[in-house]
């Protein structure tokens, strides 16, 4: 078993800590949130006032941070401390132009390191079920795979480092733009006086086929349960996704390529949170769609 420093202990990173501890591994935790240490230290993690301390004598290092600042941040704090061999996965989900520089840092001190963001939200979190797009060397990969295997039931290396932030961004972009269109669809028939599950019957099983409606269908009563029958109450949050929207927004002016649908996803969502519905689930795009008139 592994002795694992663990930097982040929010809504994602303190479950997915839990479970390396389930698997036997030894866990060092450091966040700056009281409560969470208290949390990590009921779960049988030996915590830190320190970044530094908690990763000293680390096999394995992960992150799980808010932004790519902050993770530039906390490696500058850690690798001085990490001891020869060790490899860093930071599980945030940041920038592409970040996460290659976290790259850069690592490498330079002659350290492993993985970006390696997920998805699968915090239910995946809690119940090791996690995918993790990751990227880095193979070398890394292979020495990760043990702890990120007790986190996610799905590991995808899609190539060297930033690939699994680009990865990230690129679905979930998608994921936004499939979103929007599927609420457009389902308000446009309900104004059309067509029956919602007879929608429902028809895309899932046609050429409108998506995610978006077969398995998280933003109207309730319809389909697989997700959050609609739970009031939007978020399994991902809108605020989340217009987060994830920016990023690609980002990566896509960095890089020079036009994403119109992208970049108008992303206006949606920044005026959804701006409307009150940043804590609501992003397929909550229904019913804000539903208070704008057309021109």
């Amino acid at each position: 078993m592994s002795k694992i420093g663990f930097i982040g202990l929010g809504n994602m990173g303190l479950p997915m800590a839990i479970n390396l501890v389930k698997a036997g591994h030894e866990v060092h935790a450091f966040d700056l949130v009281p409560a969470a240490v208290e949390a990590a230290k009921s779960a049988g993690m030996t915590t830190y006032d320190k970044a530094a301390n908690a990763v000293s004598d680390a096999d394995i290092i992960v992150t799980m941070l808010p932004n790519g600042k902050i993770v530039l941040s906390v490696f500058d704090e850690i690798i001085p401390a990490a001891k020869a061999g060790a490899v860093i996965i930071d599980s945030s989900t940041i920038d592409v132009s970040s996460a290659k520089k976290a790259h850069e840092m690592a490498e330079a001190a002659n350290l492993g390191c993985l970006d390696a963001p997920v998805s699968g939200g915090v239910g995946g979190a809690e119940n090791g079920t996690l995918t993790f797009m990751v990227g880095g060397s193979d070398d890394s990969f292979a020495k990760s795979e043990e702890v990120l295997n007790v986190m996610g039931r799905r590991l995808v290396h899609c190539g060297p480092g930033g690939a699994g932030q680009s990865a990230k961004i690129c679905n979930n972009m998608l994921l936004g733009i499939s979103m929007i269109g599927a609420c457009e669809a389902f308000s446009l028939a309900e104004k059309l006086g067509l029956d919602q599950k007879a929608l429902f019957d028809v895309v899932s099983t046609s050429s409108g086929s998506c995610w978006s409606v077969n398995t998280y269908c933003p109207v309730p009563g319809v389909g697989p349960q997700s959050p609609a029958d739970n009031d939007y109450n978020p399994g991902f949050a809108a605020a989340l996704m217009l987060k994830d929207l920016n990023l690609s927004q980002q990566a896509a002016s960095e890089s020079g390529m036009a994403t119109p649908m992208g970049e108008h996803a992303a206006a949606l969502y920044q005026a959804m949170v701006d409307d009150d519905g940043a804590n609501t689930d992003f397929s909550g795009m229904i019913n804000f769609l539903k208070t704008m008139k057309r021109d």
